[in-house]
């Protein structure tokens, strides 16, 4: 049958109706192509369009048909592709959707937690006007090192603060800089124990109708039976504390490994 659409032109006169609305579509494509499949890890990590999905054809044609790729972030995806943990890049079709939102309520300061190679770091980078900052935050200065020189290409370096150092420090010394609040949208995507002081952290720094981007939600469905691995049940009680927390609307994509969208009251 014709997949249906979200209607996002009709809803564009109210920004959070059209912030909810592009989730709500993405994970809806997504959720359909996937299907009903079980969810091993090894699986979940081919959803990502250069994973298992990489041939297949109505993922060919997502990308034919929707991705709008600058050639020089494609340049750095390539590189990073040719690493032997690429796996855990984000994908470009989720890089764009996060680009997308973040023009959509005027970005002009980010927060990333989890560097890698630095493609969404670029990624967000182009996204942000030529005085927007992107804080990106990581403790292996190797593989950000890939993504310099790319940075640099596309003359968004002056763009990027890249803080070598565990994140929870780079976050603590932003809000006694008196950055509570200045920040517009957040993409967590590191070592998973932290996932809740992160959240808590970047919450106190972004603004009200701010963005929060949580990677890996899912988990390679490790999330439906987590025994007693920490990385699992930390995901976990993030995803349940996001779910109740009053202080935000959120949506849930089951776009790769999973993302989760929180929006600030």
């Amino acid at each position: 049958p014709p997949l249906p659409h979200s209607g996002l032109g009709a809803m564009l006169g109210h920004r959070e109706a059209t912030l909810c609305g592009a989730a709500a579509g993405a994970g809806l494509l997504v959720g359909l192509w996937l299907g009903r499949r079980s969810l091993s890890r090894q699986q979940l990590m081919t959803y990502k369009s250069h994973g298992g999905a990489k041939g297949d054809a109505l993922m060919n044609y997502l990308l034919q048909t929707s991705l709008r790729e600058p050639p020089l972030l494609k340049k750095l995806r390539l590189r990073t592709l040719a690493q032997p943990e690429a796996n855990i890049m984000v994908s470009c079709e989720q890089a764009q959707l996060m680009a997308n939102l973040a023009r959509l309520i005027h970005t002009k300061k980010v927060l990333e937690i989890g560097v890698y190679t630095g493609y969404n770091t670029m990624n967000m980078a182009l996204a942000v006007p030529a005085d927007g900052r992107v804080v990106a935050c990581d403790i292996n200065i190797d593989f950000a090192n890939i993504g310099k020189p790319f940075w640099r290409e596309a003359e968004v370096d002056q763009k990027i603060d890249l803080r070598i150092k565990p994140a929870a420090e780079t976050l603590d010394e932003l809000l006694q800089a008196g950055e509570a609040e200045t920040y517009d949208f957040a993409f967590i995507d590191a070592d998973k124990v932290n996932y809740g002081l992160y959240y808590e952290k970047c919450l106190q720094l972004i603004r009200k109708g701010g963005v929060i981007a949580i990677d890996n939600v899912l988990w390679g469905g490790k999330v439906l039976r987590p025994g007693d691995d920490m990385d699992t049940l930390s995901i976990v009680k993030l995803n349940e504390k996001i779910y109740t927390d009053s202080r935000v609307n959120m949506s849930m994509l089951s776009i790769a490994d999973g993302l989760t969208l929180v929006f600030k009251l």
